[in-house]
């Protein structure tokens, strides 16, 4: 990964929480580190195919002008967004809003606030059995598509499959739709879930019928503990109707854990007969 550095870009703006900040405004001062693959750039000593730095100090002037913000966390941190927004070459970028002078009563020569965006990727698994299937999935996918924080979607093949742990129900339309998003994987989660209620998603049973269920199968190759959001999925290794639209997508990927492809993993669960 190759590194564009922008040190202490000097702005005037109006933000902070003293109303005579809001009014008067004051001087802050931009760092930024700006993540990207410049080979083909370096290559063809070809701009088109980098990011042209001076573009970005003007978005991010722009950027800070636009509107006042209290918080220098609330202003770094959608400076950091825009910023991928509007560049599609960043993967990542590191971004810190300094303040000097703060005005707090006592001497100081500086505060700032620092954050990191990126994009990752992320498989999200998609299933419906009651009412519109079709259009469930569909709803689903359009409103992922369009959200703020989340591109580049793809879908695999809707396919249709019977009913795994508890059986008296509807077969089942499910998918496998992957992602890149700087959301983080509790943020994400939200946002399946509010598209999950906006569906009328009930959870009356455990494994039972659905509007629509939304579980995040993958996030990069985040491993985690919270039993509020096990990454990666804890049964999608044992799920054919995951693994088959996954490999759709990525049968080369590798899960975190099994350390297989998943292509191997859905070979494994057709030899044991598994649904």
């Amino acid at each position: 990964m190759d590194t564009i550095h922008i040190s202490n870009l000097i702005i005037y703006a109006h933000h902070g929480v003293a109303k005579e900040e809001q009014t008067l405004g004051q001087r802050f001062q931009l760092d930024a580190v700006i993540f990207l693959d410049a080979r083909e750039a370096a290559a063809g000593d070809d701009i088109s195919l980098t990011v042209n730095y001076g573009e970005v100090c003007r978005f991010l002037k722009a950027e800070m002008e636009k509107q006042n913000d209290r918080l220098i966390e609330t202003v770094c941190g959608r400076m950091a967004e825009a910023l991928l927004i509007r560049f599609p070459l960043i993967r990542r970028v590191s971004l810190e809003v300094k303040k000097p002078w703060a005005p707090i009563g006592l001497p100081l020569d500086c505060v700032s606030v620092s954050t990191e965006r990126a994009w990752h990727k992320a498989y999200i698994g998609a299933g419906s059995n009651l009412g519109d299937r079709e259009a469930y999935l569909r709803s689903a996918r359009e409103a992922l598509s369009s959200a703020s924080g989340i591109r580049s979607l793809k879908a695999a093949p809707v396919l249709e499959t019977e009913p795994v742990g508890y059986t008296d129900q509807p077969d089942f339309l499910n998918t496998v739709y992957e992602i890149e998003t700087w959301h983080s994987p509790a943020g994400l989660l939200k946002i399946l879930q509010k598209l999950e209620d906006e569906a009328g998603r009930t959870r009356a049973v455990h494994w039972g019928p659905r509007t629509l269920d939304l579980d995040l199968l993958l996030y990069d190759d985040l491993v985690t503990e919270d039993p509020d959001l096990i990454l990666p999925h804890p049964y999608m290794h044992r799920r054919k109707f995951v693994l088959e639209p996954l490999c759709q997508l990525n049968p080369w990927g590798v899960h975190p854990l099994c350390r297989k492809r998943f292509r191997d993993l859905l070979e494994d669960l057709e030899c044991e007969g598994e649904k």
